[in-house]
């Protein structure tokens, strides 16, 4: 039998290279865990690292004689059998912790007396192959701890956020209690047997002399102090997360839940929130503008409420109101905490509400900026943001909807949405590089032709319904005037404003060849807005966004490392550095006038409330579309560049005033408050091109009649353009 049984038996040596299953996990770029995918914890501990006491808890409650036998304990297993035979029943007894390596790793856990056999001709092979410590070691990584948690570091996380070094007497025996039964004794289901157990580990370990009489009452009388441990912090990155996980799963399929990757993004975490808390509340502020919507409570028996459906959606929570008065709402919310809302916290709600809103009735509550509770609704208007590193790419904050587990659908990447007037700048850009200047005049006039790309007459008209004759292109994007861009591109051509689009980034798919292009009659998602404003920020150049900086085995051994083409005005051409450069797509010129003309937009334009900022160097563009169906706005600074939209999925009109500049340029201001703290204003240099053309207009007398008689020297000339630009900025020369 024992030759029959043996010739069945799995390789032991396979024990000498254990690779345990770890599931995927994401960190942000400062090293917070924002998502775990696959569905065992583990964290594979060094036997020299686990401490001397809790391998004593474990030999004492499971094994007390593990240091002394071969791998089988007779006597146990003589025990087991008297038990079969007295009482009928067989039950699991008499197993060594080298039986259960044997078990966990090479065995099924069937209960038959061939696998038991098995498991004793294996269990006294793995003891003349293997030291104790190493056996001690796959038993202690490999076994189940409860709450999918694999192994005792794992378990020490999981039940008291702790690393082994850190656990008291009594949770190392709580925790060396767990094999047993790990639903049964589990101190988080069951914490009255949880304790119990514990219990009877401290005094095992008594009995053995592991521990005093003195350790083993204080350890014994001490409240359980465990409870269900989250490791990310409150950084929300659902949509990155589930990016990252659709990359590791394309690259490396099933095995990416197993493998142990460590995939670090390119996500800060302080910006993250930053960006999910202003995607919030703008989405609130537009809902508030909007009214309070009731609904009926609801009464059928046996229907769950949204308290046990959904207790937190975005930043609202579920409650009950337990009493209302003329000062307010008494409500418990759905963890059974009693929370007062004056009604003057809620003074956007009040009139509806108060005829409406009733004892035991479901609402919604969300803490304001200032931490007091306030009446809320889950917006039905969605958002999106994104913001890049425009040096390189890098997406620093994503938020693709107000709750991914409302919606998984991901507004920042892969919504298909007018960009509205935010695509003006491809057409400004484009004629700027075809010889109009900043002060070239554009006449803004109605305008009826035969559009082919809509298939009808069009008469397009600004957003105000007036037209304003002589424009200058200044003028004409920083009030967004739609005439302008459309009577720019009509006399440029509407192929070299899509060559500019596809330059840009944009394909052809989504830059219809037709005049209203000059509006943005095209599809975009948020990234890709940004990708098209970072051009602006860093100088000109076209980076690739990415959200993956790094993967790390669970060996630790950087297996792909980001390597991204970087904007880099002042690199020197070399073959070295041009393999790593981003492509230069606009030329310093061109692009030191578009930012002074989208800093004219905050300045003096649609989006003056950026102001509120105080900074000199922020520029962008608000976007509207037809009917207020897209609101956008995407700006920048040379060390950020953001982008915000707001619509309905449905593309439902957002109501008349509903602008980019009042939909969406809140968010942006919002998260800028946080991105650009520490970050000193920076200051803009004309490049080399724009004092060369600023020598030509002196020559030609078309600046300022005091420098027209300045002798076209260089010197003269650089000096007279810097004194221009100085009191004038770039308007007075172009």
């Amino acid at each position: 039998m024992y030759q029959r049984l043996s010739a069945n038996l799995p390789d032991i040596k396979t024990l000498h290279d254990v690779r345990y299953e770890m599931p995927l996990s994401i960190y942000s770029k400062d090293k917070v865990l924002i998502a775990q995918f696959g569905g065992n914890k583990r964290i594979p501990v060094k036997i020299e690292n686990v401490p001397k006491q809790l391998i004593n808890a474990f030999v004492a409650s499971e094994d007390d004689g593990f240091f002394e036998h071969s791998g089988v304990d007779y006597k146990g297993l003589i025990r087991a059998g008297i038990q079969l035979l007295v009482t009928g029943k067989k039950k699991q007894g008499g197993s060594t912790i080298t039986m259960q390596v044997t078990r966990n790793f090479l065995l099924s856990n069937e209960k038959t007396y061939t696998r038991k056999l098995k498991e004793i001709i294996l269990a006294l092979k793995i003891e003349r192959e293997y030291p104790k410590n190493k056996i001690l070691e796959l038993y202690l990584n490999q076994i189940y701890m409860g709450h999918s948690a694999y192994g005792i570091a794992a378990a020490a996380q999981t039940y008291y956020g702790k690393s082994l070094k850190d656990l008291t007497l009594a949770e190392q025996a709580m925790i060396a209690g767990l094999p047993k039964a790990p639903s049964a004794y589990n101190p988080i289901t069951n914490e009255d047997r949880a304790i119990e157990r514990r219990n009877y580990v401290l005094q095992r370990m008594l009995e053995l002399n592991y521990i005093s009489q003195a350790d083993f009452e204080a350890a014994s009388e001490e409240a359980s102090t465990a409870k269900l441990q989250y490791h990310s912090s409150d950084v929300s990155v659902p949509h990155i997360a589930e990016m990252v996980r659709q990359y590791a799963y394309e690259k490396y399929g099933e095995e990416a839940y197993t493998l142990g990757l460590k995939i670090h993004t390119t996500i800060d975490s302080s910006l993250q929130k930053a960006a999910e808390q202003a995607l919030w509340n703008s989405l609130h502020s537009y809902d508030e503008r909007h009214g309070y919507r009731t609904k009926k409570p609801a009464t059928d028996e046996g229907k769950e409420t949204p308290i046990r459906t959904s207790p937190v959606i975005g930043d609202t929570l579920a409650a009950t109101i337990t009493s209302t008065s003329n000062n307010g709402i008494e409500a418990t919310l759905y963890n059974g905490k009693a929370i007062d809302i004056p009604w003057k916290n809620s003074k956007w709600a009040i009139v509806k509400a108060k005829k409406q809103l009733s004892v035991n009735a479901p609402i919604r509550v969300r803490l304001s900026k200032k931490g007091n509770w306030m009446l809320t609704q889950v917006p039905e208007v969605e958002g999106a943001f994104v913001s890049l590193n425009p040096a390189d790419g890098a997406v620093l904050a994503l938020v693709g909807g107000f709750e991914y587990n409302k919606n998984k659908f991901n507004r920042a990447t892969q919504a298909k949405r007018q960009p509205g007037s935010g695509f003006k700048p491809i057409i400004y850009t484009t004629a700027l590089e075809e010889g109009y200047t900043a002060a070239s005049m554009i006449n803004d006039a109605p305008l009826a032709i035969y559009d082919p790309s809509l298939g009808r007459i069009w008469k397009p008209e600004n957003s105000t319904k007036k037209f304003y004759g002589p424009t200058s292109l200044r003028k004409g994007l920083t009030f967004s005037r739609n005439m302008v861009a459309i009577q720019l591109l009509k006399e440029m051509g509407i192929a070299k404003g899509i060559a500019t689009g596809l330059r840009f980034g944009f394909t052809k798919e989504q830059l219809p060849p037709g005049l209203s292009l000059a509006l943005g009659s095209g599809y975009a998602s948020p990234l890709q807005m940004a990708r098209m404003y970072a051009v602006f920020a860093n100088g000109g150049f076209l980076v690739d966004p990415y959200f993956i900086e790094q993967i790390e085995s669970r060996e630790g051994k950087i297996i792909f490392q980001a390597n991204p083409k970087t904007a880099c005005s002042s690199c020197k051409n070399t073959a070295q550095t041009e393999q790593n450069q981003a492509p230069r797509i606009i030329s310093p010129g061109v692009n030191f006038i578009m930012n002074s003309l989208m800093r004219d937009v905050i300045k003096l334009g649609t989006a003056t409330d950026a102001r509120v900022l105080g900074r000199s160097d922020l520029a962008g563009k608000t976007g509207t579309t037809n009917d207020q169906r897209d609101a956008w706005f995407n700006g920048f600074t040379p060390a950020h560049v953001a982008s915000t939209w707001v619509g309905f999925d449905n593309f439902k009109p957002l109501g008349h005033y509903e602008t980019g500049g009042a939909a969406a340029l809140p968010m942006w201001i919002e998260y800028m408050r946080t991105a650009l703290k520490n970050t000193p204003v920076a200051t803009f240099a004309p490049p080399n091109d724009v004092f060369k053309k600023g020598a030509e207009y002196i020559q030609k007398g078309v600046v300022l009649k005091k420098l027209a008689a300045i002798p076209a020297t260089k010197k003269a000339v650089t000096e007279a353009t810097k004194r221009l630009i100085k009191e004038k900025p770039v308007e007075a020369l172009f």
